[in-house]
């Protein structure tokens, strides 16, 4: 997953760097791993997303099978028939969703093993040689423009944030008209 940051550090360590090479090296890597972190955010965000719509998928499911049952329970072979096709098709959209989050769930937890070694790695480059006194920065990964960065990293999320509200509301409005038959 982020090869490019192995790469670099093992270029870095491999041959003799000049201490402005070095530190131009460092700084991409630092970089690399902002981005990294983003890549993990957002891996997180599709894991609580796929979570939310099983979820709710399960709830279409419960409520599919009572209706089925109360067809039942008055002798309506039409609705009991079709309240059984729809139960097929959510219990097979339950069993997708489950099997996608068990796949979003391993690919987070690779991605936060990678990115756990990433930060180990350059702090082991870091503490040698003339670059000794950086490590300590990569919880802050910029620290010259840290406060620039994370105010646009907090801007970009209340964009996504909102943008994933407003699908959500359509969705729902489009749902909601489905449902009243306009």
């Amino acid at each position: 997953m982020f090869e490019n940051l192995r790469r670099s550090l093992d270029d870095m360590l491999a041959r003799a760097t000049r201490p402005e090479d070095r530190r131009l090296i460092m700084a991409r890597m630092k970089g690399t791993l902002v981005q990294a972190r983003l890549g993990v955010d957002d891996l997180r965000s599709a894991l609580e997303q796929t979570r939310r719509r099983l979820e709710q998928e399960r709830r279409e499911l419960d409520t599919v099978r009572r209706r089925r049952a109360l067809a039942v329970g008055i002798n309506d072979a039409e609705t009991a028939a079709i309240a059984e096709r729809f139960e097929a098709q959510h219990d097979e959209k339950v069993r997708i969703l489950t099997e996608k989050l068990a796949v979003q769930e391993r690919e987070v937890a690779v991605g936060e093993r990678e990115l756990d070694e990433m930060k180990a790695e350059l702090r082991k480059a870091m503490a040698s040689g003339p670059m000794a006194g950086m490590a300590a920065s990569l919880d802050d990964p910029l620290p010259d423009e840290g406060a620039k960065v994370s105010e646009e990293i907090d801007a970009l999320a209340r964009e996504r944030a909102r943008s994933e509200r407003d699908a959500e509301a359509d969705r729902r409005l489009e749902e909601l008209k489905r449902k009243m038959g306009q």
